[in-house]
């Protein structure tokens, strides 16, 4: 069957919108039934990503919460800032945010502890109203860090240390540390009992669980058998009766399925996703928040506006500063995430540059498009560099482009493999640009 001719190019505006980000368009035309008609973001930098290697002090702990007051605004997007309670420049950096969140900064602090009374003792001194509670879940964790008191001993612990919370007036956060290696039947217990003590209080304090692919060996797959199905986590926890913003997911990269557990999560029901900026956490890092923003973004949520990832390049450039920015090729806020090296690319951007432009990086990242030149570039690459730096408007056939395109092509012929930089070709422009047009 022979297609029928298109008068007018199908761009499917409805997915590819020209002045947002890609869009989830549902198959059925119905949002799915599990999705969460409300998710946020906790963000877990000021402590899982200074595990990680992210080298903070109070200083550059207060930067980046500011910063991401700046990215979230009034939008509700990010609303939690996981810190460290322990050491005196982590406490500096809560109390600094605790004071703003006071004065209406809108991203609320809450802390890591340990599940001890002392540790919880030491939060309520300072003022926290939410804290998440190490309570590693799997037996890995369970029959080898707690003695003989396996299962049942840590059980035990966990639920003194919620008790202890409760009592002080502060929510509890229960962090199943390594879930997706964790029997589902202990698990289940444990939250029926820490949901039963918990009625005992207000409802404010109704307690969430943090479910945590610690090692990143979760799968975004319903057909997957427990403990690494993700989506199953998320299934056993809705069937509790807890509600989306009960749940949250903390996971890990090691495995590279890090965003895709993300967004498999909300899919099934989870309304809190827990993760990093700039994809920095331990080992291979947690959750990218930036990433996660933008699937969200393309799922409908905030359609009021609000969230301002432009404000994420103050991030890139603080990390840059410190030694730990993200690599050339990291998506969305690399270096290199809009820059192409294919002539056949830049020769597309200059005839429609949507066609290689994944979303308009310039109004939504502040990131502009370009091309490096390299022996593979070509002419086109080299049009759409002086047109893009000089704000012209020069034409492919253009015999001014002739001698520059010839020193390249003599950087390539010698042996160069490194790309040229403006200020090498800058001299060489000016010169041939003050020639006559037509090359008389």
């Amino acid at each position: 069957m022979t297609e029928p001719r298109a008068e007018q190019p199908e761009y499917f505006p409805e997915a590819f919108p020209r002045d947002a980000f890609p869009r989830y368009v549902w198959a059925e035309g119905d949002r799915p039934a599990e999705l969460p008609h409300e998710v946020w973001l906790s963000e877990t930098t000021h402590r899982d990503g200074q595990q990680g290697g992210l080298p903070l002090n109070a200083e550059r702990s207060c930067r980046i919460y500011d910063i991401l007051c700046e990215v979230t605004g009034g939008s509700g997007a990010i609303r939690h800032a996981e810190f460290f309670p322990y050491r005196d420049s982590d406490r500096k950096a809560l109390l600094y945010a605790l004071d703003r969140h006071r004065d209406g900064a809108p991203v609320e602090p809450t802390t890591w502890i340990r599940a001890r009374r002392e540790d919880v003792e030491l939060i309520q001194k300072l003022g926290v109203t939410e804290t998440g509670l190490l309570s590693s879940s799997s037996d890995y964790h369970t029959f080898h860090k707690f003695g003989d008191g396996g299962r049942e001993g840590a059980a035990a612990m966990y639920l003194e240390a919620v008790r202890v919370a409760l009592d002080h007036g502060i929510r509890p956060r229960v962090h199943l540390e390594d879930t997706t290696r964790s029997d589902p039947a202990f698990v289940q217990r444990l939250v029926e009992d820490v949901l039963r003590l918990a009625d005992r209080y207000p409802a404010e304090l109704a307690p969430r669980f943090r479910i945590c692919d610690t090692l990143g060996i979760g799968l975004p797959f319903t057909d997957v058998a427990a403990p690494r199905s993700v989506p199953r986590w998320i299934r056993l926890l809705r069937g509790l009766g807890l509600a989306p913003h009960q749940i949250e997911l903390h996971p890990h990269n090691d495995t590279w399925m890090v965003v895709a557990n993300c967004v498999a999560a909300i899919r099934e029901g989870c309304g809190v996703i827990s993760g990093c900026t700039l994809g920095t956490g331990e080992r291979t890092g947690n959750a990218p928040l930036e990433a996660v923003l933008v699937h969200l973004l393309g799922m409908g949520y905030w359609p009021d506006g609000g969230v301002d990832l432009t404000a994420v390049n103050k991030l890139v450039e603080l990390y840059d500063e410190i030694g730990v920015g993200p690599s050339p090729k990291y998506p969305i806020f690399g270096r290199d995430a809009y820059v192409t090296r294919a002539g056949i690319h830049a020769d597309g951007l200059n005839k429609f540059w949507w066609m290689y432009a994944p979303f308009n990086a310039p109004l939504l990242t502040g990131r502009e498009l370009d091309v490096a030149l390299t022996k593979d570039s070509g002419q086109a690459g080299l049009l759409f560099v002086l047109n893009k730096r000089l704000g012209l408007a020069l034409e492919k056939n253009d015999p001014r482009l002739a001698p520059v395109q010839a020193w390249l092509d003599g950087q390539w012929e010698a042996g160069r493999v490194s790309a040229v930089d403006w200020s090498e070709l800058e001299p060489l422009v000016a010169l041939a640009l003050s020639a006559a047009p037509n090359g008389a």
